[in-house]
């Protein structure tokens, strides 16, 4: 989505970024004593970078996520992926994913529909900032710098009723009154010298699932 946009406007607006402040995450007006859950991915580390195959420049898949520490009271839970350092006034979306199941405790690799790829079947999945109900792979324009994907799980106390795929307001009129918890985890990306190609951080074949 921009990753074609050319090096010389990447630099132009590298002080350009959505921020942090501007994610879902920190919008809600509910951090104070929120109880948090715990995000993690087998595929990364907080604040490390994404393996290229789940970038507009791999593959393009979905990573695996997997969650813990949720409140007994936990109906369902919501996922949002955005861009905190887009270079637009508010953050890109790149995922929602809602009804997921806590006792799942995991979404697998790829189960988000992408480029070629259908996902995990019974999954309702929300509208990204390119107005498809699938993941955007992260694109990151050329020499803007490192980008932040904030991968947002929010539960909730109980089941409100989602269009068929919800937006980003929708979800965050929903999680204001229904949200218990939330959980934090960040991914980077970053096309430093103008190249579309992003070094490889991670072994080519698929992750297991288990």
């Amino acid at each position: 989505m921009l990753e074609k946009l050319p090096e010389v406007i990447g630099h132009a607006l590298h002080g350009v970024r959505a921020g942090l402040d501007k994610i879902v995450f920190n919008t809600l007006g509910m951090r104070q004593g929120m109880a948090s859950i715990a995000l993690t991915s087998v595929a990364f580390v907080d604040r490390g970078p994404l393996p290229l195959r789940y970038t507009a420049d791999g593959e393009g898949l979905s990573p695996p996520l997997q969650w813990a520490q949720l409140p007994a009271e936990t109906t369902s839970l919501v996922l949002v992926v955005e861009d905190a350092d887009s270079p637009t006034p508010n953050p890109l979306v790149h995922a929602i994913v809602v009804g997921l199941r806590p006792s799942d405790g995991k979404l697998d690799e790829a189960a988000i529909p992408s480029r070629d790829n259908e996902g995990a079947a019974g999954l309702q999945v929300g509208r990204n900032s390119g107005l498809q109900a699938a993941w955007l792979p992260p694109d990151p324009p050329p020499g803007h710098g490192a980008h932040r994907y904030a991968f947002q799980l929010f539960a909730l106390g109980s089941a409100p009723s989602f269009s068929s795929t919800p937006g980003r307001d929708e979800i965050v009129e929903a999680l204001r009154e229904h949200a218990l918890a939330s959980g934090l985890l960040i991914g980077t990306c970053e096309r430093p010298d103008g190249s579309i190609k992003i070094e490889k951080t991670a072994p080519a074949g698929p992750l297991a699932t288990g």
